[in-house]
């Protein structure tokens, strides 16, 4: 049994990126953690019912994965730009410590939101070997309307080189998905449904299954 670490900037992402591995780590009864970066918040100009809908939300999602513990950081959503990066990784980095997970998921570093680019910035300092030895696996999801947006740039563009093979559990990664209301866009945008299905289908036909999720594997200790 292997202990996983999710890490999203903002609840959703590790659905579109990683849901269905996730649900298949379940399978394998490894034991799943989640860290949500930043949260919504009625002083950052959010309405008390977007807040409340927004728990209730992330309560479900986390009953469906069965996370073992979930933590949420509650740093302010769009805004963690203007926040020291070394801040963020004290936070994340004693819920590493605590955790000591064997395998990470970070956001692509090169997404064009910049909530993800800091995230793995500090996700990513938070997998050092000598602070961190319990991580032995690093990898990096793509999230639809970040992702694709990246400068396309040598160096920016996601290039996958691990391939998680998902059909078993795309049917579930979609109900789960829809839980986000207010994040589920209408067909042909890229987080509706439809779009969500056709990558996974592009991604399958890699490595020739029906549904897959795809990843850059950035470290792995052996």
């Amino acid at each position: 049994m292997s202990k996983i670490c999710v890490v999203a900037s903002h609840p959703d992402d590790e659905t579109l990126g990683c849901g269905g591995t996730l649900l298949r780590h379940k399978d394998n009864r490894d034991e799943l953690f989640w860290i949500i970066v930043t949260s919504m918040d009625v002083k950052n100009g959010w309405k008390k019912e977007q807040v409340e809908k927004r728990r209730k939300e992330i309560d479900c999602v986390n009953r469906e994965y069965g996370f073992k513990k979930t933590f949420n950081l509650n740093l302010p959503t769009t805004r963690l730009d203007v926040i020291p990066m070394t801040d963020i990784i004290k936070l994340m980095g004693r819920i590493m410590q605590d955790v000591g997970p064997h395998t990470v998921y970070l956001p692509n570093f090169s997404d064009i939101h910049t909530d993800h680019k800091i995230t793995f910035q500090a996700g990513y300092s938070c997998c050092k070997s000598f602070r961190y030895p319990t991580v032995s696996r690093v990898l990096m999801y793509e999230t639809l309307s970040e992702t694709e947006f990246a400068l396309p740039i040598e160096g920016q563009v996601f290039a996958p080189n691990t391939f998680v093979d998902i059909t078993k559990y795309f049917q579930k990664k979609t109900e789960i998905m829809k839980i986000y209301k207010s994040e589920v866009m209408e067909s042909p945008y890229p987080r509706s449904i439809d779009t969500i299905k056709a990558l996974a289908a592009l991604r399958g036909s890699r490595i020739g299954k029906k549904y897959a999720e795809a990843f850059n594997l950035i470290y792995e200790q052996r």
